[in-house]
């Protein structure tokens, strides 16, 4: 099922935030949106998963303040949202919509635009030239090599 890994990631950045707020006991300038679209993905998964070993297990993990659910972790949480999705047709629909639903407002939030002709990034970028190439994110008329000597001037 599509989004199933996407939603594995959600839940556990959905309660590696909570523990965070519960910690610092601060509720700093919070994208709202994206928190709650994050907090009823969890509570969807947690309504269908229940007290599943594996739900429980991506919780420790997240009070434990890693960054990131250990592989296994995430795959059993995996497997199991497969299991649940594939008995349960309404319940798939639901994920896929809340899945979408937050990388729609991830992309958003990320405050990346671009107006017409533009380039956006969210991310690194690396342009590099070897061997006497040219690179760059955008050039007009470029010639590489030995350009002809200028003739005489014409008018």
């Amino acid at each position: 099922m599509m989004g199933v890994e996407i939603a594995v990631g959600y839940v556990f950045a959905w309660l590696v935030r909570k523990v965070k707020r519960v910690a610092d006991r601060a509720d700093e300038e919070v994208d709202y949106t994206l928190d709650a679209a994050m907090g009823h993905l969890h509570d969807l998964v947690r309504r269908k998963l229940g007290e599943d070993p594996a739900l429980r297990k991506l919780t420790e993990e997240a009070e434990a303040g890693q960054e990131e659910p250990s592989d296994r972790t995430r795959q059993r949480v995996q497997l199991a949202l497969e299991d649940a999705a594939e008995r349960d047709s309404g319940f798939a629909e639901a994920l896929e919509r809340a899945v979408g639903r937050l990388q729609t407002l991830s992309r958003t939030a990320s405050g990346v635009s671009a107006g017409d002709s533009g380039q956006a990034i969210g991310g690194n970028v690396e342009i590099r030239a070897d061997r006497g190439s040219a690179a760059a994110w955008s050039m007009g008329d470029v010639t590489v090599g030995n350009p002809p000597l200028p003739g005489p001037i014409q008018g």
